[in-house]
């Protein structure tokens, strides 16, 4: 739900700045801040501080920290849709969505602090967008299962959770891969080792036309 309080003007000198320059400004700051501190965490103060803007400019622009966040993740809804377009298959979608903790890392660590602070849909402004998105891949995998192409003992929403799990590795359980795979996990080269590893663990999954 939108702020209810008015926008504050911002100074005269404020106002001289390139709109859509400060605006770049801001929303790339705020991805960082929100990539280390989740969305609660996150603080307006910081994100100006990192634009180096007035802090007066957030409001100005963007009417708060949750219109900040909705236009954050405009943006992001914009990046799915260049990363993997209508008819990429899984496999190749999984591979990419693993390549976002070396070319997105900032967006992946939100994802994962967003789950580590759920409390329930209230809370999770995403929820409804990453539902409608992630129901079209269910329904997919169902298709397979009445084709004959994936096992019917497969819960294909739980299916799809797990594929998210894997591509999310990476920025999740980075400890992990370093102790179990003895390597950096934010190393290009690791990255996408990993991310082949897990397309093909997906086409192994009979999931090449899905």
């Amino acid at each position: 739900m939108p702020s209810s309080k008015p926008r504050r003007s911002p100074a005269p000198q404020e106002r001289q700045r390139d709109p859509e320059r400060t605006r770049k400004l801001i929303l790339d700051a705020a991805s960082a801040e929100f990539g280390a501190h989740g969305y609660a965490g996150a603080r307006i103060s910081a994100i100006a501080a990192r634009a180096g803007v007035n802090q007066q400019l957030i409001s100005y622009y963007f009417d708060g920290k949750e219109g900040l966040y909705q236009a954050m993740s405009e943006q992001w809804q914009q990046r799915q849709r260049e990363l993997v377009p209508p008819g990429t298959p899984l496999p190749e979608t999984v591979r990419r969505y693993a390549m976002e903790a070396l070319n997105n890392p900032e967006g992946a660590r939100l994802l994962a602090w967003n789950g580590l602070q759920y409390t329930g849909p209230e809370g999770d402004p995403d929820q409804d967008r990453r539902t409608r998105m992630l129901g079209g891949t269910v329904e997919e995998l169902r298709a397979l299962q009445d084709a004959g192409t994936l096992s019917s003992e497969l819960d294909p929403a739980c299916l799809v959770v797990m594929l998210m799990a894997v591509a999310m590795a990476p920025t999740t359980l980075p400890q992990v891969i370093e102790g179990v795979c003895g390597t950096d996990p934010r190393s290009p080269e690791f990255l996408t080792h990993f991310a082949e590893q897990a397309a093909l663990l997906t086409r192994l999954l009979g999931l090449e036309s899905a």
